[in-house]
């Protein structure tokens, strides 16, 4: 089918506050119930205490680990198990090599072994969608997805960063996405997964102590991607001059190594060796020697800054409303995070409010992972191989979960995800999903549970004149109506 097109019409109110803010009906759902009170349905879910925490002693979570220090615990320890492996089997190469020494010593190679941080990246991917294949609709969820991508990390960086990944997301992402901005950005900038990913515990006060011991310098990229990505945005006034002097105040953050010299390993903490001494300036504001506080007043200023308002809210528009937002929506936004303090439970509600979210077609195309997702809901339980299947999926749809291409993130527009390729491998993917799915029921009905009465005629004529439930399930999969958000 032809990628999603834009419509004149305004769409169905269910469709809004189940695909807009949501990730899709499920079989069952009850869209005009729904459509009665739309902007009731999608506020509930804010009202849910705890709603976007996961907690990895809930029984279902079993085998997530607590912390970010225990993952770097487990890594150490399978570590050390594979050295004293490696150890033992030393002994024995060399005595059958001494056996023969002319000959090469030739031994049958043993089965790989899963890397440690695989299995905890896997843990954790199933449980970021446990979580949002059970939300209804879905808002909050979303929420989390957004700030994920808006802060994120990748896992290709590193192994480090691919066991933290998950972490990182529970630890600075989820208990704070219904709260404070400036509680969020702190949670993290001092993480260590950002830390690593940005390299700051490369960055060392030039006139520090361990700086003038080892002659190295400063690594700009955390104070370049907080100022471009994270707060300010591009074109907001600040200089070079600016990123260099907010480096040398992030300098001496780091994480603990698996030594443990600095601290319990892989905990966040304060090197004052390295830490830059002496006043710095930052937007024209100067900022005392303070140590690790330096840094910490200068993010609460620049999370307050208009910039940062005006940032946030227009890509909180651009994902929930439109790819080109209207201004008047981010205008509003932009005001609310400013008058709250960044409040953004009040921010989530005063988008649900706007009547722009409502009235605009819903023509952006769902990213990769809200559509495997939706997929997933829309067809229910099957016998596949979970998480190991989503996560092909989406690697195949080119956004591999918690692996953004940069700092930047996932595009958050249609174009980046509406080329031929693209929508062939929805295609693909919409075939294999009904193939494996245990109990198909009428696609027709499932129409009409899923989409509604907002279905066009060729949707509906396509689907009834299916050869088979599976092909009418892989072409309701496939609809520009399912596709659309």
């Amino acid at each position: 089918m032809a990628a999603p097109v834009s419509i004149s019409v305004s769409p169905n109110a269910a469709l809004v506050a189940l695909n807009r803010f949501g990730f899709g009906a499920k079989p069952g759902d009850d869209l005009g119930r729904i459509a009665a009170d739309p902007r009731g349905y999608v506020k509930a879910e804010l009202k849910q205490q705890d709603i976007a925490l996961i907690f990895p002693d809930d029984p279902k979570n079993a085998g997530l680990l607590d912390s970010t220090a225990a993952i770097q615990a487990s890594m150490a320890a399978a570590m050390e198990r594979k050295a004293a492996r490696d150890e033992k089997a030393a002994p024995t190469m060399r005595t059958m090599a001494a056996d023969d020494p002319a000959s090469p010593v030739e031994t049958k190679a043993k089965p790989a072994v899963p890397r440690v941080e695989a299995d905890i990246y896997r843990g954790e991917a199933q449980a970021r969608f446990d979580k949002a294949l059970a939300a209804t609709p879905g808002f909050v969820e979303r929420l989390v997805g957004f700030w994920s991508n808006h802060f994120c990390v990748s896992a290709a960086k590193a192994p480090v960063v691919r066991a933290c990944a998950g972490a990182f997301e529970r630890e600075a992402i989820r208990p704070f996405v219904l709260g404070r901005f400036a509680d969020m950005l702190l949670a993290v900038e001092h993480h260590p997964a950002m830390l690593f990913f940005l390299d700051n515990q490369q960055s060392i006060g030039p006139d520090s102590r361990a700086g003038k011991k080892r002659g190295r310098g400063l690594n700009e990229n955390l104070a370049r991607e907080i100022l471009e990505l994270h707060t300010l945005g591009v074109g907001s006034g600040y200089a070079q001059a600016d990123v260099t002097s907010f480096a040398g105040m992030l300098t001496g953050w780091t994480m603990a190594g698996r030594e443990g010299r600095l601290g319990e390993p892989g905990t966040f903490v304060f090197n004052a060796n390295a830490h830059q001494p002496g006043k710095a300036m930052l937007l024209g504001k100067t900022y005392p020697d303070g140590g690790m506080g330096q840094a910490e007043a200068a993010l609460n200023d620049i999370a307050r800054h208009p910039a940062t308002a005006r940032h946030i809210a227009a890509k909180l528009a651009r994902h929930f409303i439109a790819d080109d937002p209207p201004p008047a929506a981010v205008a509003r936004l932009a005001a609310v995070f400013t008058k709250t303090d960044g409040d953004l439970r009040s921010i989530a509600l005063t988008l649900i409010d706007m009547p722009e979210a409502w009235s605009t077609p819903l023509a952006k195309l769902r990213s990769p992972f809200d559509y495997v997702v939706a997929l997933r809901r829309a067809v229910g339980s099957t016998a596949g191989n979970e998480p190991q299947r989503s996560l092909r999926w989406l690697r195949a749809l080119g956004e591999p979960l918690w692996q953004p291409p940069g700092p930047n993130g996932f595009a958050d527009q249609t174009d980046a995800w509406a080329s031929a390729e693209g929508l062939k491998t929805r295609l693909d993917i919409a075939w294999q999903a009904a193939k494996q799915a245990d109990d198909i029921g009428d696609p027709n009905e499932m129409l009409a549970s899923l989409i509604g009465a907002s279905v066009s005629a060729e949707t509906r004529q396509a689907i009834s004149r299916a050869e088979s439930r599976q092909q009418g399930l892989a072409l309701l999969l496939m609809a520009p109506e399912f596709q659309r958000r």
